[in-house]
């Protein structure tokens, strides 16, 4: 049961609901809006940003998708784990790719693009002041400042939401190995897969 008030989507502002039309979505596509419609202006804020960080995104959806991930394992963030957003999963997010985050450097079917972002993805889930010119340095082989900015702030919303979620207990419609298990990773046999 989640820590937090599921706010049913008729008692939603109107302006949310247009927003995210939760009638055309599943109780779990509906995620932290059932929460966050609590406080109107700060999720119409915060969709926006979201949004904006997808809409408008220069990264490989494939790439944001294995730092989902590999931050989602960090955070245990259990309904992180258990997704997959499918514009990922037709840029080739497939579970045997999943699977390779469990060792991510040493994966043969990762490029070394997604290696340094899911390094970056990882440190700043885990270990933000290890980040340091190094990293940095590897970072720019493979993307652009403004990239790097974009990875940052896609990043820094996964940790800071991720973590929310975690503390928020969001299991109830996810598979039940996602609802019992002490700690959990993304790379396992149960996924659902949301637009």
């Amino acid at each position: 049961m989640s820590r937090i008030e599921k706010l049913p989507p008729e008692e939603w502002d109107p302006r949310i609901a247009a927003a995210v039309q939760p009638d055309q979505l599943t109780d779990l596509e509906q995620g932290l809006t059932r929460y966050f419609a609590h406080c109107p202006e700060q999720a119409l804020g915060l969709m926006q940003f979201g949004g904006a960080l997808k809409m408008n995104r220069s990264l490989p959806d494939r790439l944001v998708e294995l730092v989902r991930l590999r931050v989602a394992f960090f955070n245990q963030c259990r309904s992180c784990m258990a997704i997959r957003y499918s514009d990922a999963v037709k840029d080739g997010v497939d579970e045997t790719l999943v699977c390779s985050l469990e060792q991510p450097q040493e994966a043969k079917n990762l490029t070394p693009s997604e290696k340094a972002a899911i390094r970056y993805g990882e440190l700043m889930a885990s270990d933000h002041l290890a980040i340091d010119e190094a990293v940095y340095d590897d970072l720019r082989q493979h993307f652009t400042e403004a990239q790097i900015v974009e990875l940052g702030m896609t990043v820094a919303f996964f940790v800071g939401f991720g973590r929310l979620a975690a503390t928020w207990k969001m299991v109830e419609e996810l598979p039940e190995a996602f609802q019992k298990a002490e700690a959990i990773a993304p790379w396992g046999e149960e996924k659902i897969e949301v637009r």
